[in-house]
């Protein structure tokens, strides 16, 4: 076992093998919703992109795989999983554009302007906000067991309009957010949006095509003033089983975004 892989650590292929990352072995671990969040943010390079909710990293770290000299900070409230993300972007050679710190987002604006605020941090300063949040709501169905999946699994049923001021507070004018969050919970997340973000776009996600969409991809506009547009699903596999073509290529070619 390399020296930098402890037994409770996996050492995980993402983008084709082109990004190698480390995470908990059990718990909750990154995998095909991450790639989806960095595939539908349409970041360019020279431009700040922040990762809210970031765990070890992963939807940040294939945005700056993916899109040469884009800045990424990684934002995460649990500094066991922030070492991680940092240990991920030393190992793939990204610690000159990629940094991790610890904040706590439920904060919201507090977080991006209190006496505590992280050096780096600011308000009014990202061109893109990105996030895989926290799925359910603390209290609703079963727990988990580990702490830190609980954590990554769920939140109170308050943190995500200060998930969504926190957002709103670091992107700049006319920044956009892109997210993923299952479906039922559009209409908490909508009223979170309002007055913040606008232009949204909501993508259903099915895992096959006959079964109802259990998440979606939003992305959206601070300060945007268009239509509500509801896209085309987004089909992950076939009947078989097998991945969608564009799907494996988003999970397989670092240059591959969403169709």
């Amino acid at each position: 076992m390399p020296p930098d892989i402890a037994p409770d650590l996996t050492d995980d292929q993402f983008l084709g093998g082109a990004l190698s990352v480390l995470q908990p072995a059990k718990g909750y671990r990154s995998g095909l919703d991450a790639v989806l969040v960095a595939a539908a943010t349409a970041a360019a390079p020279g431009q700040r992109v922040l990762d809210a909710g970031s765990g070890v990293g992963v939807v940040g770290l294939c945005i700056a795989t993916r899109v040469s000299g884009a800045e990424i900070l990684l934002v995460d409230n649990d500094p066991w999983l922030v070492d991680l993300a940092s240990r991920n972007a030393e190992r793939n050679g990204l610690t000159e554009r990629v940094r991790a710190v610890a904040a706590d987002i439920s904060q919201g604006l507090a977080a991006l302007r209190g006496p505590d605020r992280v050096p780096g941090l600011q308000a009014g300063a990202f061109d893109h906000v990105v996030s895989n949040p926290p799925y359910h709501v603390q209290g609703e169905g079963t727990e988990a067991s580990l702490p830190f999946k609980a954590g990554a699994h769920q939140m109170p049923s308050a943190w995500l309009d200060g998930w969504l001021a926190f957002l709103h507070g670091a992107a700049r004018d006319r920044g956009k957010l892109t997210m993923i969050h299952r479906t039922e919970a559009l209409p908490r997340l909508l009223a979170a949006m309002d007055r913040r973000f606008g232009t949204i776009r909501v993508r259903p996600i099915q895992s096959r095509p006959t079964v109802p969409a259990s998440r979606m991809l939003v992305t959206a506009i601070k300060g945007g003033a268009g239509p509500f547009e509801l896209l085309p699903p987004l089909i992950v596999h076939n009947d078989d089983g097998t991945f969608r073509p564009e799907i494996a290529a988003l999970s397989k070619q670092p240059t591959a975004v969403l169709p």
